[in-house]
């Protein structure tokens, strides 16, 4: 009866082990897909230069704690990391407003008030020139 139980216990972990990587594994696959897709939307949109203006800037930060237990040193305290996304919000002359994500030295180029010319493809920020 003990034998019986144990061999019970092995079929309901390895059944565990499996679903959990099928759910890990599709995650991951649904992930990439989702990435190609927008890709390969992007790619086949037409490439759009507009005159716009920079109506709004935004930075999302985003701060990760985590447990220091490997320090050398015998204290067991806490590691904090951040990570910032910049954002610039334009508006076309048409009245369209556009959110794209940019790089931190873009971000840092643009103000408030700038006009100039959009370039983006589908979601796919370009580039900006002042006129």
């Amino acid at each position: 009866m003990f034998l019986e139980s144990d061999a019970m216990f092995d079929t309901s972990f390895d059944i565990l082990v499996v679903l959990f990587f099928v759910c890990f594994f599709g995650v991951i696959g649904y992930v990439v897909v989702k990435v190609v897709v927008q890709w390969n939307r992007n790619n086949h949109s037409p490439l759009i230069n507009v005159p716009a203006t920079v109506i709004a800037k935004r930075a999302d930060v985003s701060s990760h704690r985590y447990a220091n237990a490997n320090d050398f040193s015998g204290a067991h305290g806490y590691r904090t990391t951040s990570s910032t996304d910049y954002y610039i919000t334009f508006q076309t002359k048409s009245g369209e407003r556009i959110e794209f994500s940019v790089e931190d030295s873009e971000y840092g180029l643009l103000i408030e008030g700038d006009e100039g010319v959009l370039s983006y493809q589908g979601t796919r920020y370009l580039g900006f020139k002042r006129v």
